[in-house]
């Protein structure tokens, strides 16, 4: 991530001033360098060159502070993929596939398995994130879409979208474990005819 130019040291900058970006970008850098557990707001605020008061403005702790950085990762990685003229059962496949492809390998998501994975526990086994939210919602609404043009079968458009969900995020975090770097597109091959066979009408 490149930062934007930081101001001088004592110059001074109004809160409302700094782009969020500019703070979210300092705190990815200090993760990647030191891990989520020492990861602390005075090391962001130096990185981001403002002041801690004005980082205490925006989020209350480190917590939440790490919260919006992950959600915007990820956002960014899960997008809407394949041909505006595609099936809906295309377009699920497609956005879900390449989101697992570069989750996967995600500097971000590799830090965290590498050095911090119990901050994923709570989100593997006791509630949703936002970030898994806006995922849910985005592979409902293609499974909807794919239910009206006949490509993809019958059934409650959100309980399909969690499955496929649910073997994605095993794709992405557990996929590692067992095939090499070199055979992640074959993996993803697989992903791809599972994912379109199950939701085949």
């Amino acid at each position: 991530m490149v930062s934007q130019r930081r101001k001088p040291a004592g110059e001074a900058t109004a809160a409302n001033a700094i782009p969020e970006d500019r703070i979210l970008d300092a705190a990815y850098e200090q993760l990647l360098a030191v891990g989520m557990r020492r990861l602390n707001m005075a090391d962001v605020a130096r990185q981001a060159g403002v002041s801690r008061p004005t980082l205490y403005r925006r989020w209350p702790n480190v917590q939440a502070l790490l919260a919006d950085l992950v959600t915007r990762e990820f956002a960014a990685v899960v997008t809407p993929g394949g041909e505006p003229d595609a099936s809906g059962r295309s377009l699920v496949v497609e956005t879900v596939v390449a989101a697992v492809g570069r989750l996967r390998t995600h500097p971000l998501l590799r830090k965290i398995v590498d050095v911090d994975p119990e901050f994923l526990v709570p989100y593997l086994l006791q509630r949703r994130g936002t970030s898994s939210d806006r995922q849910l919602a985005l592979v409902e609404g293609g499974i909807r879409l794919g239910q009206a043009d006949g490509s993809i079968r019958a059934g409650a458009p959100g309980m399909l979208a969690r499955a496929v969900l649910l073997t994605a995020w095993s794709f992405t975090l557990t996929g590692p474990v067992f095939v090499a770097p070199n055979r992640y597109r074959a993996l993803d091959a697989e992903l791809s005819e599972l994912i379109d066979r199950y939701l085949a009408a």
